[in-house]
């Protein structure tokens, strides 16, 4: 079942606004975990983190900030 782009509008910014700070603080608490690490390796981590926050999120933002091609030339 496909969303329609107004769901996806919507479902994108409660993502952005609710999911990712949470997820923020989740990470920064995995990385509070272990011993401070080194910056590289802290930023290796974050980017990871990062990278495996947005992949389940990539069919909701495809093509968001278009206009909504529903709307075809009237």
């Amino acid at each position: 079942m496909a969303l329609s782009y107004k769901t996806r509008r919507r479902l994108a910014l409660l993502v952005l606004l609710v999911g990712l700070p949470l997820y923020i603080i989740v990470a920064v608490n995995v990385v509070e975990l272990f011993d401070r690490p080194s910056i590289l390796v802290e930023l290796l981590i974050f980017i990871a983190l990062g990278i495996v926050w947005a992949l389940p999120f990539k069919f909701i933002f495809k093509g968001v900030g278009r206009e909504d091609p529903g709307d075809g030339p009237e």
